[in-house]
């Protein structure tokens, strides 16, 4: 975690900043929160087929979970939502193994606002996938959560911001 003078994703003004792919990109930090992550979709009673977000931070945890899903002995796999459907190619906007129908978890590295993780269950739900709720690494504590479960999703959080001390 840095201090300073930070505007986030959001748009917000932030005295830190939380750079939670220092930690979603190391290998330490991939086994850590795979084990955490599956611990938590379990804990939840989730049985999703995959699980992914928004492109980029979304991206590292999912297959951190996906791997540690898989040494545990569980079939789960991942996907990746683009910001915006590509130009080009197929011009989809959810690349991986996602198929219409598939009970999915969203996740999220940082929830701030929920706008990220609103943002890539809106793209699942158009592309005919069940959202059963929302993986986040970190919860800043600044009404996202309360935002993603406000529009029916519930949320689970590997840790909240109070927690690190800030």
């Amino acid at each position: 975690m840095a201090r300073g003078d930070f505007v986030l994703a959001s748009g917000r003004h932030s005295s830190y900043y939380i750079d939670a792919r220092r930690t979603t990109m190391s290998g330490q930090g991939q086994a850590l929160i795979g084990t955490l992550g599956v611990a938590a979709i379990r804990a939840r009673g989730w049985m999703p087929r995959a699980v992914g977000g928004l492109t980029l931070g979304a991206d590292p945890v999912a297959y951190a979970i996906v791997h540690a899903a898989r040494l545990a002995g569980d079939s789960l796999d991942a996907f990746t939502v683009r910001k915006e459907a590509k130009a080009h190619g197929t011009g989809r906007r959810i690349e991986g193994c996602f198929e219409a129908g598939d009970a999915v978890v969203v996740i999220e590295d940082v929830i701030t606002t929920g706008r990220s993780a609103l943002d890539a269950i809106g793209a699942v739900r158009a592309a005919g996938g069940r959202v059963l709720g929302v993986l986040a690494v970190v919860d800043r504590e600044e009404g996202g959560r309360r935002e993603i479960e406000a529009a029916g999703f519930p949320v689970a959080v590997l840790v909240a911001v109070s927690e690190l001390g800030v």
